[in-house]
This record gives C-alpha cells, sequence and structure tokens, in this order.
C-alpha cells in the first residue's frame, strides 16, 4: 500500500503532532507499506530514509519554528505524482482540499485530528461568540469529505460524535516504551515536579508555577522543571524570577532520551492543560514511572489509573492537593502503577489499527 502523510505545522518543536505522524510513518514502513510525508517547509525539497519519503514545499512562517501551508496547489501536484492508494491528513484547515481531490480519482482518505477545534479556539475568541455552531458547521463538511475519521480519546471524538459522524474511529496513540522508562533519582529531598509541553494560553502552564506557589505557601520543598517552549515562555520566566520561585525552564529539549530523563528524575509530572485531545506527555511521563496530576477536564485525565495519578480541578489548590496525595504513596506502588498503565499503550498496537484503518472496508 502507497501511504502519504499530509501534516500541516510540522516542525522540530510541534510536540506531539510529529511524534504521532514519525512513529505511525516509522510503522507503516516497517509493516512494508510505501510512505512519505509531505510537510510545509522553506522551499521544496525532498530527502528519503528507511521510513520512506519526506517533501517539504512552500508554508508561510505563523510562529517561531512553524510553517503552515496556505496555497495547497503545489501539495496537489505532490500528490498527482506519487499516486498514492490513501492519504492521511493531519490537519483540519488547508490540507484538508486533498480529500476532494482524492475522492474524484478513487482514493480513500482518512483525517487524523489531533486537537479538538471547539475547545482550541474557545482561549482565542470573544466569549460571547457561539463557538459550537460554527465548528459543527465546519466538523459536518469533513465527515462527508473523507472516508474515515481518526480521533486518539473520548474527549475528541465527541465534537464528531456531537454532528453525528459516520466512520469515525477511536485510536489511542503509543508511548516509546524503550526511549521512556524509569531510571534511578537522586538524592535530593526536595519535592521535584515537572511540566511538559507547548508554553501557549490553552495549555495554562502558569497553573504549574502556581502549584508550586502553594506548595512552597505549605511548606513543602519543591522544585520544578518547565520543558517546552511557546509565546508564555518569557512572560513565565520573568514571572518565575520576580517571585524567586524554584524553577528551571529548559525550553525546548531535543533529544528524546533528555526529555525522559527529566521525566523520569521528577516525583509527579503535571499536565495542567484543560483541553488536551489525547496528552503524549502524560503518556511519557507514566512510561518513565512517573505519575500525573491530570486537569479533570480534557482527554488527558482518560490515560490515568488508581495509584498512576490523579485528575484534579485546574487549580493551584487542588493540584496541590493531589501531588500530596501522591507523594503520601509508597514510592515503588505509584512508580510501578505508573510504568504498568503505560505499558497498555505500546505503538505497535497504535500503527495496526491505523493501518486496518487505512486499508479500508
Amino acid at each position: 500500500m502507497r501511504i502519504v502523510q499530509l501534516a500541516n505545522l510540522y516542525s522540530p518543536v510541534s510536540g506531539g503532532l510529529r511524534t504521532a505522524v514519525d512513529m505511525l510513518g516509522a510503522g507503516y514502513a516497517a509493516a512494508g507499506h510505501q510512505r512519505a510525508l509531505v510537510v510545509p517547509g522553506r522551499a521544496h525539497t525532498r530527502t528519503e530514509d528507511d521510513r520512506g519519503l519526506l517533501i517539504t514545499v512552500p508554508g508561510a512562517s505563523v510562529a517561531p519554528g512553524y510553517r503552515f501551508v496556505l496555497d495547497p496547489r503545489p501539495v496537489l501536484r505532490v500528490l498527482a505524482r506519487l499516486r498514492p492508494d490513501v492519504v492521511e491528513v493531519s490537519d483540519k484547515a488547508s490540507l484538508t482540499v486533498a480529500a476532494r481531490w482524492a475522492r474524484r480519482r478513487g482514493i480513500r482518505t482518512v483525517l487524523f485530528s489531533h486537537e479538538r477545534l471547539d475547545a482550541i479556539l474557545a482561549p482565542h475568541t470573544p466569549g460571547w461568540l457561539p463557538l459550537e455552531p460554527v465548528t459543527d458547521r465546519w466538523n459536518r463538511r469533513l465527515a462527508a469529505a473523507f472516508d474515515a475519521i481518526v480521533t486518539t480519546s473520548a474527549f475528541a471524538a465527541a465534537e464528531f460524535a456531537r454532528v453525528g459522524a459516520p466512520r469515525l474511529h477511536r485510536v489511542p496513540l503509543g508511548v516509546d516504551l524503550a526511549t521512556f522508562r524509569p531510571a534511578g533519582t537522586g538524592g535530593d529531598d526536595r519535592l521535584r515536579l515537572v511540566h511538559l509541553g507547548r508554553l501557549s494560553r490553552e495549555k495554562r502552564p502558569e497553573l504549574a508555577l502556581a502549584t508550586v506557589r502553594e506548595l512552597r505557601r505549605r511548606g513543602v520543598p519543591v522544585h520544578l522543571d518547565v520543558v517546552g517552549s511557546g509565546p508564555l515562555y518569557p512572560a513565565l520566566r520573568s514571572l518565575a524570577a520576580h517571585e524567586a520561585l524554584p524553577v528551571r525552564f529548559h525550553g525546548h529539549v531535543h533529544g528524546r532520551g533528555d526529555v525522559a530523563a527529566l521525566l523520569a528524575a521528577a516525583d509527579v509530572a503535571l499536565a495542567t492543560c484543560p483541553v488536551e485531545s489525547f496528552g503524549l506527555a502524560v503518556l511519557e511521563a507514566l512510561a518513565c514511572g512517573t505519575p500525573v496530576v491530570a486537569a479533570d477536564r480534557g482527554a488527558a485525565h482518560e490515560l490515568l489509573a488508581p495509584d498512576a495519578g490523579i485528575a484534579a480541578p485546574p487549580t493551584p489548590t487542588r493540584f496541590a492537593d493531589a501531588v500530596q496525595h501522591l507523594c503520601r504513596l509508597p514510592r515503588s506502588r505509584r512508580r510501578g502503577a505508573a510504568r504498568a498503565r503505560a505499558g497498555h499503550y505500546p505503538w505497535a498496537a497504535t500503527t495496526a489499527r491505523m493501518l486496518e484503518i487505512l486499508e479500508g472496508p
């Protein structure tokens, strides 16, 4: 099967989307399929390795490290040359025109939904604007255009279920259990917290700093590692410095092994985003044996299990309560539960399910 993946906003700093696209693509290639990935870049490029082709088409810079295809015509020309059997689209905007192009040629298309539109747009739109009618209208168009739609969680699936989308599938992402694994920690007596994710408004990263502030108020010696970058990075650094909070900002960490080491060294990971469509960072923390406090809304809390984490209302007091509750559990019990929970999500299972969907009925 010749599989072409299309993705917008795919870059070295794009976190979960890039990981998902790369891991699935590697899985498709390992299963013997021909795989090509088309993403925005500065200009047209074409490279090839054991995972298949990587093709870039011109894309506008929309944020530091991020590019977006505004004109999809070069993508359609690439598709014509590649002659795919199936097209997997990781975008709900400009690249969705590929569905119409493919349908005219009898080529199967699958939309991989990496975000829930109403949840992502809400922090960036006026409160008086009714988002559901707008996003429902767009999602109906998507459901009609694609042969199948894939979501990763119950929360993410809800926006398509709401409009009665047929051929809706739920496929959880996976985690690299070899890279993300438990490791020994140092002799630091402080409570070590970690926050991994993009520092943007919808992710609520300021809640991690507020949780540190609340724990210190309670007399708990604590340290927070913040892994990731984004538009709120300067403001959060200034806030931490102004209040002398024990926080270290690592920025974007390129090496997956280095990210795993930071996660494994923590006592608890904080997943503050209330609109997460899956929570890959949560799964990576669990694989490292680190339990998680996650917002009790969105999808991240769907990954938790007894002793492996707690879903809490996204407030400093409730997050601090949950952190202290987890840390009262025996260390071996909470770390063992976390690793065991992650073991239910191997990438091989995700890839196998996606191949069934790509091949069609």
